[in-house]
């Protein structure tokens, strides 16, 4: 239905941590370093000469050996990586000033939030669809039964409501304490909604600590350009969601077109939406996007496209992600002791030098 696909496969990631390599590469030694840059592990081989021009066969089974263990040793680390402490915010002082004018607004459907009350068309079952792939039964009329769901960056409930409707235990935080105030009035007006939904006024990382692993889903609609560290911030949604769990996004892309139809048109021209509302360089590429979640542990299944008509006020789904898209990302199942990955890799480490020591030239060269 959305027409759209993964980014890059990991095979592309390994070429970018590699660099460059060929016929005229040299082989691998059993040494391997590991250097941190900018929170993500790379792994640099340092290679013996001579060897890999003769034995290619051996070095790549070496390499593919020597990488297996090394994923599975990352994936280990995410759950036991230090959670963020409650002083760290990635919350913008001045894009809360700019919310907490506009926050009596939320519920006009013809007002200046008329395309999130539109884009529900598609975000709400592009959340629904995808988690109910994760659902072997589901009750009729409430599909997402059962399921804990958190909204960050709720604003005024204007997705939380449908997806409590869904049926899901739905929990929506935001840091502008007006938002809150004028979400929980409007939920108050239908007592189902007021059992399955809970408003809180804070930020993601104000409650990683006490709700690590807790949520079926994540989902951050028309936010993360907003926030001042989004590293941190995916970090904290990571953090927050269960092994298999699914984080949604939704937010434009960085590029000129998003400047010139997002930023001059819609703020300027046209008042789609207020002056100010955005900042270009907040915008995020859906390739460095997926980079960050990849790193962090999480697959990116999906990016597709999103598309507003302003004349007719409605959304539709666009192989064109050059504006708005929307993200759906799954948290990696592995959890284990790290431990278990120390001996993981040191039998993978005997392994493989056992598989070089098959061939006597081999072994006599990787000795010099």
């Amino acid at each position: 239905m959305w027409g759209g696909g993964k980014l890059g496969s990991s095979g592309g990631w390994f070429l970018r941590v590699l660099g460059p390599g060929g016929r005229n590469t040299k082989a691998v030694s059993p040494l391997i370093s590991s250097v941190y840059v900018k929170n993500q592990l790379s792994w640099i081989l340092q290679i013996k000469p001579g060897v890999f021009n003769e034995y290619r066969t051996m070095w790549f089974k070496s390499y593919r050996t020597t990488f297996s263990c090394l994923n599975r040793i990352k994936s280990f680390r995410y759950r036991w990586a230090r959670l963020y402490s409650t002083s760290q915010t990635t919350v913008d002082s001045g894009e809360v000033k700019t919310f907490l004018a506009l926050a009596h607004k939320w519920w006009d459907e013809q007002g200046i939030y008329a395309p999130l009350h539109s884009m529900n068309d598609l975000r709400v079952p592009f959340i629904r669809d995808n988690l109910l792939k994760t659902i072997p039964n589901h009750q009729p009329g409430k599909p997402l039964f059962g399921m804990k769901i958190l909204d960050v960056g709720c604003g005024g409930g204007l997705l939380t409501e449908p997806l409590g409707r869904l049926g899901a235990s739905v929990i929506g935080i935001d840091p502008v304490d007006e938002n809150i105030k004028t979400a929980q009035c409007h939920k108050s007006f239908d007592p189902v909604l007021d059992k399955r939904i809970e408003y809180r006024v804070c930020s993601l990382e104000e409650i990683v600590e006490e709700t690590a692993e807790t949520f079926d889903a994540v989902v951050a609609s028309e936010v993360v350009e907003h926030v001042i560290d989004l590293e941190t911030f995916l970090q904290c949604c990571c953090q927050v969601l269960k092994p298999s769990g699914s984080l949604f996004i939704t937010t434009i892309n960085k590029t000129q077109l998003s400047y010139a139809l997002g930023i001059v048109f819609s703020e300027q021209i046209a008042a789609i939406v207020p002056k100010g509302t955005h900042t270009w360089e907040k915008f995020v590429s859906p390739e460095t996007l997926e980079s960050i979640l990849e790193s962090n542990g999480l697959s990116v299944q999906t990016v597709v496209g999103m598309l507003y008509n302003p004349f007719s006020g409605y959304w539709h789904w666009s192989e064109n992600t050059s504006l708005n898209y929307a993200a759906h990302a799954v948290k990696s199942g592995v959890q284990e002791h790290p431990m278990s990955a120390e001996f993981a890799f040191k039998g993978e480490a005997e392994e493989l030098q056992a598989n070089a020591c098959t061939n006597p030239a081999v072994h006599e060269e990787l000795k010099k």
